[in-house]
């Protein structure tokens, strides 16, 4: 079910020329070990005509939207949840726009799922986001990635935990030094 979701999503996404990106859970299960996830998130670029035909795009899908108020929910969390209501599966929306995420956006990996054509975050961003949210569920997807992917662009990922680190006064870096 969760793949068949994923397939459409990124179909509807396409045809609505939406650059997206498959995050979380459903990227570990790509680049590092199974698990149990039963939702999908997703960042998708966030242009001022996006979030309409994003709510135009989720009808299509039979997706109910679980903000009473999307703009409002949108505008402080810069996430619209939904819901594959007939298949229980959550999807959230993640509305990207920092320098980082778009540059993100651009270095996706294309995986087939169910022969359509999935953009996946590469390994290294899926770390990059996992090092930010830091709950240790994301420590321990990153080390499962670190050790199935052998030609990480280590450069790439310090340059922008650093960036990170710097405009967020966090140590995600550091946390990431100790996982290698």
């Amino acid at each position: 079910m969760l793949s068949e979701s994923l397939a459409a999503l990124a179909l509807a996404l396409d045809a609505a020329n939406i650059d997206y990106m498959v995050i979380g859970g459903q990227a570990v299960l790509v680049y590092g070990e199974p698990r149990l996830t039963r939702d999908i998130d997703l960042a998708v670029k966030f242009e001022e005509r996006t979030l309409p035909r994003i709510l135009e795009l989720t009808k299509g899908l039979g997706l109910k939207i679980l903000a009473s108020s999307p703009e409002q929910f949108l505008a402080k969390t810069m996430v619209l949840p939904a819901l594959f209501e007939k298949e229980g599966i959550r999807v959230d929306i993640i509305f990207a726009n920092s320098p980082y995420e778009i540059q993100a956006l651009q270095r996706t990996r294309k995986i087939s799922i169910r022969g359509v054509q999935v953009r996946f975050a590469s390994p290294e961003d899926v770390i990059i986001h996992k090092a930010i949210a830091g709950r240790e569920r994301d420590l321990e997807d990153i080390r499962k990635i670190i050790a199935r992917q052998k030609n990480l662009d280590l450069g790439y990922i310090r340059k922008w935990l650093k960036a990170i680190d710097s405009a967020l006064s966090t140590n995600n870096l550091a946390i990431f030094e100790k996982l290698l």
